[in-house]
């Protein structure tokens, strides 16, 4: 790698650059939650619209971000960050200018994938121009604090843009936001950050882009399709279908790693056992969250009538939860990232199963103190989990494929997103419109095996703890 001197106050204004593009891009995944309401009011669409506005965004995340991270390490990690950024701000602004449902979906389908191209260099960042050690410890730990941040706390931030009304541009104001944040996020790219690639340069393995494409396509687009007409029959084959083409993806990519020949994703990356074990407790964690969020949106406003910024500020509680485990996390977590992993995700088991137990006790007499409790445990338990877990996953991978494992984490954050909203819709749409009462037993269907997911993955860590190696000293 050729990178320029730096003084270390450089390198952590570039870091801050990038993980203001992936706050963004965190952020977009569930400020809609809020808004999902008002904006299928306005465009005259039902929940169908919902789903996709959620879900079109992470499949072509799902579907570029291993070749966006590849890309990084072929083309430099700067111009292609660069590159990402400008695509996500225009995106953005195309969002907040639809008019048509399907102007909404295919511009929220442009920012995911604009956003596969772009997140996969922050990490890269990190592992890169941070060597082993306590700095690049608080990197990661930043890095997860932020994640988790930004995730729960989009709907906070929708529901305060919904109810103050920007500028009187109502839902718009949770894309367009994103125009002036990301252009600041350029500049500080552009003025701070040193391009590095792996060296040598690998080449782009087209035949793995077009496999992974297909298998990804296969295996999320039935799960986002969820219960609409004619689902059945042709999602059916097409999971099917994208089995052979996942398992066609993983002999080509070994094969070409035997011969030296530059994989798309290295499946010696998938035998570190902190890199497997990590991306298994990652997907039961995010698809969790994103189940959960979802599934109060849906309870809270469209079954309860709630107004958004009630449902926001309660939902803040989570991320007040997490505001208190997450400095004692960045710490003592780093080395202690074994124990840390397992006591976060059972709290926040404990949580989440406060929430569905609200839910199934109060009905529709549902009150916000009922489930404050639950909310604020979660965020305790994912504080604690989270900050150390990207550490967790990545610590012991490569420079040179750094890009490759970035890309394949943050796939896995997506795709356990598309399986939480999925399976929350699947759930809680079981009857048509739920409301009242029904809505709120459709919540703690949803809630109740969000609890069980996150309880048998703390339960897992304890047994495979030897999996998840020490950080740093």
């Amino acid at each position: 790698m050729n990178l320029r001197p730096r003084v270390p106050e450089r390198r952590w204004l570039a870091l801050s650059a990038a993980l203001t593009a992936a706050v963004m891009d965190l952020v977009d995944v569930t400020v809609v939650n809020v808004a999902l309401p008002r904006i299928q009011d306005d465009l005259h669409a039902g929940p169908a619209l919902g789903r996709w506005t959620v879900s079109a965004y992470a499949l072509a995340y799902a579907l570029l971000l291993v070749t966006g991270g590849r890309l990084g390490d072929i083309l430099g990690r700067r111009r292609v960050l660069l590159a990402g950024l400008a695509g996500f701000v225009f995106a953005s602004w195309a969002a907040g200018a639809a008019h048509s449902p399907g102007a909404l979906i295919a511009a929220r389908a442009a920012q995911g994938a604009f956003a596969g191209v772009m997140v996969p260099q922050t990490l890269s960042v990190i592992g890169v121009q941070f060597p082993p050690g306590r700095a690049r410890a608080r990197a990661f730990t930043l890095y997860g604090v932020l994640l988790g941040a930004a995730q729960v706390g989009g709907p906070l931030l929708g529901g305060l843009l919904l109810h103050y009304d920007l500028a009187g541009l109502g839902w718009r104001a949770i894309f367009l936001v994103n125009v002036p944040v990301g252009l600041a996020a350029l500049v500080g790219v552009d003025r701070w950050m040193d391009d590095s690639r792996a060296t040598p340069p690998p080449r782009l393995d087209l035949a793995g882009v077009l496999l992974a494409g297909v298998a990804a396509l296969a295996l999320t687009l039935p799960l986002v399709q969820g219960r609409m007409p004619g689902g059945p029959v042709w999602t059916a084959g097409l999971l099917l279908a994208g089995v052979p083409a996942l398992g066609a993806f993983f002999l080509v990519e070994t094969r070409r790693e035997r011969l030296g020949l530059s994989p798309l994703v290295p499946p010696s990356l998938l035998r570190r056992r902190s890199f497997a074990a990590g991306l298994v407790l990652t997907t039961a964690l995010f698809g969790t969250v994103a189940a959960c969020f979802i599934a109060l949106t849906w309870a809270l406003q469209s079954g309860l009538g709630w107004p958004p910024l009630r449902v926001a500020l309660l939902g803040a509680a989570w991320p007040a939860g997490m505001a208190c485990t997450a400095q004692p996390t960045h710490r003592l977590g780093p080395p202690r990232a074994r124990a840390f992993v397992r006591t976060g995700l059972a709290v926040m088991a404990c949580g989440v199963g406060g929430l569905a137990g609200a839910f199934a006790l109060a009905g529709a007499d549902l009150r916000p103190w009922h489930l404050l409790p639950g909310l604020f445990c979660a965020g305790l338990g994912m504080g604690l989990a989270l900050p150390v877990l990207a550490n967790a996953v990545l610590a012991d991978v490569p420079a040179d494929v750094s890009g490759a494992a970035s890309g394949v984490y943050n796939s896995v954050t997506q795709f356990a997103g598309v399986l939480g909203v999925a399976a929350a819709g699947i759930v809680f749409y079981a009857g048509d419109n739920p409301t009242g009462t029904t809505a709120a037993s459709g919540a703690a269907s949803v809630t109740a095996p969000g609890a069980a997911a996150v309880a048998v993955a703390a339960a897992a860590s304890g047994a495979a703890a030897r999996t998840l190696g020490v950080l740093v000293p």
